[in-house]
Parts: C-alpha cells; structure tokens; sequence
C-alpha cells in the first residue's frame, strides 16, 4: 500500500520559514517524479514545485520561484519543500504527491498517488 506522509506545516509570520518534508512508502521512490500542491479554501488545487526522479529537474510556479526549493533524498524516500518568505497568500494545505511518467507536470490528473496534506498558515 503506497502511503505519502507530509510533515512539518504550522504557522508562521510573514517572513517566516517552513520546511515540509513528505515521506514515502510502499513504492520505489525512485522511479516516481516527486511534487507538491496546495490548495486554499474555496479555491482548487494548484501546482507549487515538482522535481524528476533523480531530482537534476525543479520545476516551480511563478509565485514561489526563488522563495521554494523543492529536494528529495532517495536513500530516506522522502521529498523536501523549503519554503523562505512565506506570504499569506502561501497559506494553503500543501500536498505531496508522486507521479510514475509525468515529470515536472502543472496537472492533477498526471500524478498516481497523494498525501493527506499538512496545514500551512502565514500570519501578515
């Protein structure tokens, strides 16, 4: 049973920093392309970062570009967003999630498997 665990979400100022990490199991991480999503209440889910199988390709929304780093360490199965700046306008539930075939993809519907989610809350 594949499972993605996401950790480290809270509350932070504006300003502030965060570092959430996902956690695999049940898959092989490495052949699976790696991403986070968000989604804020009312609105749909939207693509954050998303990074290749060996993590040599990052892929980024405008809006995080420069502020988000998204990593991965295949030997701890596990996927990495840090996020610097944070605005209140970043305040969502941040998902992770893997995709078999479709890297870097902006779409939902290309990933095969998703975390629960962990709450991110900017103060301004």
């Amino acid at each position: 049973q594949v499972q993605l665990v996401e950790s480290g979400g809270g509350s932070v100022q504006a300003g502030g920093s965060l570092s959430l990490s996902c956690a695999a199991s049940g898959l092989t991480f490495s052949n699976y392309h790696m991403g986070w999503f968000r989604q804020a209440p009312g609105k749909e889910r939207e693509f954050v970062a998303a990074c290749s199988r060996n993590g040599d390709s990052t892929f980024y929304r405008s809006s995080v570009k420069g502020r988000f780093t998204i990593s991965r360490d295949n030997a701890k199965n596990t996927v990495y967003l840090q996020m610097n700046n944070l605005k209140p306008e970043d305040a969502a539930i941040y998902y992770c999630t893997a995709s078999r075939y479709f890297s870097g993809s902006r779409s939902v519907d290309d990933y095969d498997y998703w975390g629960r989610g962990t709450q991110v809350t900017v103060s301004s």
